[in-house]
């Protein structure tokens, strides 16, 4: 029996309360119909006795608190999946806005998924190329690894996620089966528009499903969108064979979203103003990551996220770093000097990087060179921190020469084309060229058979 209830008891931002509801569950979708015959939709987040409050995703302007009739729908928000997801556009709560029509779902899931239990997970071990040589050298992204990019706002995050986008693939026979879900929270309609218009020019769109959520669309949509991303991913990799790239920017606008959403409730602020309840909330989000045993694809997990004032010990970057397996950070500074991608080496890393490289996955000589790449590139700082005290011209001739490997290593290796797309072979290659710049003395980190056989001075 479908019951109405008429009427509302309260509205407050986003929130409505209702009084007199049986048999309610907590994330239950409930239907809102308005005077002018609108429908909206949104769930229940606090339970209270018969007392629930319910969030309504398109916001409360021009809601009746006596003529409102709500609808409780006895399920979770669900999202319809089928193979012919892939090449769509959705919004933020996973409704298609493409022109292309309503998706006939094989099945609905409940977007809030399913916790993959630990005993069937399988470690990560085969590594994703992104043709860029920065994070496949020295920060290598994992098939089933969560590697968050800490960027700064203004910088050229959504440049470097298109180009991942458009040149990530998986080094093996299964190729073919790799796709990628993309979810834009917040974005502005140009940014929006760059994202579709690139995809499309590219030719990738076809093996690409696009979550939308703009910065003029509801701020509680906001905390959907990566769910919605994250049960289609899911679906592709568990269900249809997948190996599956979820690229999410930005999660600083999703915290603020569940900041603002948390303010509304009237709960206890944590750090910052943020719910104290981030880290696990962030936590349900990058465990959607991995493998599954007896399951052929995998979800691998790049978010990006925009540290507020570049302040990595803000709580959105300092909490996802305690969840993910290490992360690549933006530099302002390379940024500021016009080199691209701007990735900031020292402090970038793939905890799961040791066990996806060497012989019989990339080279074998790929782990040392990348510890002996960051081993000179530590001493460049070093030269440079000296220099900036007494000057270049009173350093050491050593000292001089990282100064010039820090030069040739920040133009050549770090920075590369937005279409130039490296293989692996020539990204340690360029690596062996530039230690080649350094007496054989100061490589203290690799064998002198790998010297001999790759660095030619």
């Amino acid at each position: 029996m479908i019951i109405e209830h008429i009427g509302l008891s309260e509205i407050s931002g986003s929130l409505v309360v209702l009084d007199g509801v049986k048999d309610a569950a907590y994330e239950e979708i409930a239907l809102l119909r308005l005077d002018n015959g609108t429908e909206r939709s949104g769930r229940i987040v606090q339970i209270d006795g018969d007392r629930v409050v319910i969030q309504v995703f398109e916001g409360t302007r021009g809601v009746s608190l006596t003529n409102t009739r709500t609808v409780l729908t006895a399920h979770p928000m669900e999202l319809p999946l089928s193979p012919e997801i892939l090449g769509r556009i959705f919004d933020g709560a996973g409704r298609p806005i493409d022109g292309l029509g309503e998706v006939y779902p094989e099945r609905m899931a409940d977007i809030n998924g399913s916790p993959i239990n630990p005993v069937s997970r399988v470690y990560p071990r085969n590594y994703i190329n992104t043709g860029i040589s920065s994070i496949d050298c020295l920060a290598t992204l994992i098939r089933g690894q969560k590697l968050p990019i800490f960027s700064g706002s203004g910088m050229k995050h959504n440049e470097l996620a298109v180009q991942i986008v458009r040149q990530a693939k998986i080094a093996d026979e299964e190729g073919d089966d790799f796709a990628v879900v993309f979810a834009a929270m917040g974005v502005k309609n140009d940014v929006a528009d760059y994202f579709k218009r690139s995809f499309e020019e590219s030719g990738v769109l076809g093996r690409v499903v696009m979550f939308l959520n703009m910065s003029n669309d509801p701020v509680i949509e906001r905390i959907l969108t990566p769910r919605c991303a994250l049960t289609a991913a899911e679906y592709l990799a568990f269900e249809q064979g997948k190996h599956i790239l979820v690229i999410m920017t930005d999660m600083t606008s999703y915290a603020e979203a569940c900041r603002e959403f948390s303010s509304s409730k009237g709960e206890i602020p944590g750090r910052k103003g943020y719910p104290g309840y981030l880290y696990s909330d962030l936590a349900s989000l990058y465990e959607r990551a991995g493998m599954i045993k007896g399951k052929r694809g995998s979800v691998t997990q790049l978010p990006i996220l925009t540290m507020p004032n570049d302040d990595i010990t803000n709580p959105v970057p300092d909490l996802t770093g305690y969840i993910t397996e290490g992360q690549i950070v933006l530099s302002r500074m390379l940024d500021g000097n016009g080199v691209y991608p701007p990735v900031s080496v020292l402090p970038s890393l793939s905890r799961l990087m040791k066990d996806g490289i060497g012989e019989g996955c990339t080279r074998a000589d790929h782990s040392a060179l990348a510890n002996q790449l960051f081993a000179s590139y530590a001493k460049v700082m070093d030269a440079r921190a000296l220099a900036s005290v007494i000057g270049e011209d009173e350093l050491s001739d050593i000292d001089k020469k990282y100064i010039e490997f820090g030069k040739q290593f920040e133009a050549r290796f770090i920075g590369q084309g937005p279409n130039e797309n490296r293989s692996m072979e020539q990204t340690l290659n360029l690596g062996w060229q530039l230690l080649s710049l350094l007496p054989r003395s100061e490589l203290d980190r690799v064998d002198d058979s790998l010297l001999e056989k790759y660095c030619h001075e």
